[in-house]
């Protein structure tokens, strides 16, 4: 499928309330736990998007439409939420984040992106030249992945409870 601006909002735009309906009022056990090692929870997971919304899909966006000769963005933090001083609720933070997806999207659609805005483009620190649309994309997908990711780290709190099963979850092998 080619990128449409109207086709992604309507991924973004629902993130929050999938993840607030997958994760809300749910034990610890489901949604502080990760895969191991320096892998992330779903709380963990949450926390980088919260961080996302402030600082880097709209920031990047604003920065490809604005009249700046420069159009580096700025090195995204990903592992930032692991460094928050006081830490949230899980509700709060996905609270947070629905609040700050619904201001990033009025904020989107308010810049009126046409078609030739979408080939503009501004230069990220490690990939180089991109253009708005891919830049679009990737937010959308971002999403779509750590649901994804959510859904696998909860799954395998039941890795070893399956039982002859997991041969068949596929979930259980990545």
């Amino acid at each position: 499928m080619l990128f449409d601006l109207s086709k992604a909002i309507e991924i973004l735009e629902r993130t929050p309330a999938v993840l607030k309906t997958l994760l809300s009022s749910l034990s610890p056990d489901w949604t502080q736990q990760n895969e191991g090692g320096e892998s992330w929870s779903p709380y963990d997971v949450i926390g980088h998007l919260i961080h996302g919304e402030k600082t880097d899909w709209i920031v990047r966006t604003q920065l490809i439409l604005s009249k700046e000769a420069d159009k580096t963005f700025q090195p995204f933090d990903r592992f930032a939420q692991l460094n928050e001083g006081v830490k949230k609720n899980l509700s709060e933070l996905l609270d947070e984040f629905q609040a700050l997806r619904e201001e990033n999207l009025a904020a989107l659609k308010a810049m009126n992106i046409s078609q030739e805005n979408l080939e503009a483009t501004g230069i990220h620190p490690a990939l180089g030249r991109v253009t708005l649309a891919q830049l679009l994309s990737c937010w959308t997908v971002h999403d779509l992945g750590h649901i994804g990711q959510i859904t696998r780290v909860m799954a395998k709190q039941y890795k070893d409870e399956v039982g002859p099963w997991i041969e068949y979850l596929s979930v259980l092998h990545k």
